[in-house]
């Protein structure tokens, strides 16, 4: 008896797609994910964290916002709604990554692995709304949404290199900085998180619990390490034009800089301006827009080769390749 197909394998024996349109669905994922991260401020922002009352359903009688419920109900089912359209987009991502041919299993596991992520962030944003927005569950929802972008960003990455074994284009130390200033910016954005919880926003007009800390004190934190980010950011600069790196990683961390200028504008604003929720939005817009590119340069340091061969575009060696340098000893660091 002939054995029988899953989907997905039937789906990648008629349908081939190119190395380009796999690259596509993956840097659609990273755009979802950073729209879930600004739509879910929006409904905080809004004060519709409770817009619908309980969870899966909107209300214990309607799965649906009523018109009772006002644009608070609107807004937060609308959020909800945009988790399936996250889930279709990373499906597209799943499916186009295992019918291209040849098979790379390390791509379709980064696809499950955002599927699962979306899975259980909804289940998180569940609880968020069973718990009365209890802050340490938001700041938990929020860091599961930024988990989803780091995978997708690590699947754009994947999507636009081969599967040779990683080579550094940079000595190890240079990387090791990399890596530093990947560390600071995560603790950058837990330490926003907490000042999320501690803040006067807390997403719904009613009374609602909040971090027990004082949150100035909290955000001059969150400044401080803004300062070591930036830090981390010139001394890497510096670095990887003193070891004469490739001109991509470069280029990326001057790209870097432009964000952190940006955030850090729309940061003080927000402050001096006494946090109104537009200027909020927007620093939460450019928080993801930091982290992707800090992602970004510290996937640039290392090259996996060109594509697998297929289509006549995937022949050339990848950019880091061409420009890359033998690598420099540690030594060299010390000149």
């Amino acid at each position: 008896m002939p054995k029988s197909l899953n989907p997905l394998e039937l789906i990648a024996r008629r349908w081939q797609p190119s190395a380009a349109l796999v690259r596509r669905a993956a840097l659609a994922t990273v755009v979802m994910a950073v729209i879930i991260v600004v739509t879910g401020g929006a409904v905080r922002l809004s004060q519709s964290g409770l817009g619908c009352s309980t969870w899966p359903k909107c209300t214990p009688d309607s799965l649906t916002p009523t018109a009772a419920m006002g644009i608070n109900g609107l807004i937060e089912f609308s959020n909800r709604m945009l988790t399936y359209v996250l889930c279709a987009v990373v499906g597209v991502f799943i499916i186009a990554a295992r019918a291209r041919h040849p098979r790379r299993r390390s791509l379709t596991r980064l696809g499950w692995a955002q599927f699962w992520l979306v899975m259980s962030n909804a289940v998180v944003g569940g609880i968020t709304v069973l718990t009365g927005l209890n802050p340490y569950i938001v700041s938990s929802h929020f860091l599961a949404a930024t988990a989803l972008l780091t995978v997708a960003v690590l699947s754009w990455k994947r999507a636009c290199e081969g599967d040779d074994t990683p080579r550094d284009v940079v000595a190890r130390p240079v990387r090791q900085l990399a890596w530093l200033l990947v560390g600071a910016t995560a603790a950058l954005t837990v330490i926003g998180t907490v000042v999320t919880g501690a803040g006067p926003h807390a997403g719904d007009a009613r009374k609602v619990h909040r971090i027990p800390l004082d949150w100035q004190e909290i955000t001059q934190l969150h400044v401080d390490f803004v300062y070591i980010v930036v830090g981390l950011s010139v001394a890497l600069w510096f670095t990887l034009r003193a070891v004469k790196a490739p001109a991509a990683p470069r280029r990326l961390v001057l790209e870097l800089f432009a964000c952190l200028a940006l955030q850090g504008v729309i940061g003080y604003v927000q402050y001096f301006m006494g946090l109104p929720e537009i200027v909020i939005g927007f620093h939460m817009l450019g928080s993801s827009l930091v982290w992707i590119w800090v992602l970004r340069v510290c996937l640039s340091l290392r090259d996996r080769g060109p594509l697998p061969e297929g289509d006549p575009d995937e022949s050339a060696p990848s950019s880091a390749a061409q420009e890359a340098p033998e690598p420099q000893p540690a030594s060299a660091l010390s000149r």
